[in-house]
């Protein structure tokens, strides 16, 4: 299913569910400092970039080009953290990656059109700052914190409610993917 808006189409998963996709950008493989932009609605408010999937795109490679689009970042996709379900105000599915950036841009999409900033915090602080107004955005966060170490520990997660439905990982060692970006040169292989 989907649902045309102004210069873009969203998708809808089988269960009516928004196809998103997001990712928790961190400025190196220690992930202690998170990249968080200003929400377009409100910015005052600090959020995880993300947004809705477009027609026939993976998950990966959405939530790429949506930290491009709304964070002006490229860098290296890392593991699937997570799918996380939104159930109350809306219906989303969220595909939540981590990202390692390698690449700043000055200025970028959403910088131009829309004037949305971006800016580093230490997680702990991201947790608090996210957990005030997007408490969803701040579940990707403590889903991190409690199944993974600075060492990359496996990811494990539950699958029930507002919890997402984790990747298992067999070993200790950072897990990176190469997925399609439909032409896109976004994602560092």
């Amino acid at each position: 299913m989907m649902k045309f808006k102004p210069n873009q189409t969203r998708t809808y998963d089988g269960e009516g569910f928004k196809r998103r996709a997001a990712c928790l950008c961190f400025k190196n493989e220690k992930e202690e400092e998170v990249l968080l932009v200003s929400s377009s609605r409100h910015p005052d408010q600090w959020i995880v970039p993300g947004g809705g999937m477009e027609p026939e795109e993976e998950p990966c490679g959405a939530a790429v080009r949506e930290v491009f689009e709304e964070a002006g970042v490229k860098g290296k996709l890392g593991r699937l953290l997570g799918i996380f379900e939104q159930n109350q105000d809306r219906k989303h599915r969220t595909y939540v990656y981590v990202l390692i950036v390698t690449e700043t841009l000055e200025d970028w999409e959403d910088s131009v059109n829309i004037g949305r900033k971006r800016e580093w915090f230490k997680v702990d602080e991201a947790l608090r700052v996210l957990q005030r107004h997007r408490p969803d955005h701040a579940e990707y966060l403590r889903t991190l914190l409690s199944h993974c170490n600075p060492t990359h520990s496996p990811v494990r997660g539950p699958a029930n409610g507002n919890s997402p439905n984790s990747q298992v990982t067999d070993n200790s060692t950072p897990h990176y993917m190469a997925c399609s970006t439909h032409g896109s040169q976004l994602v560092n292989r």
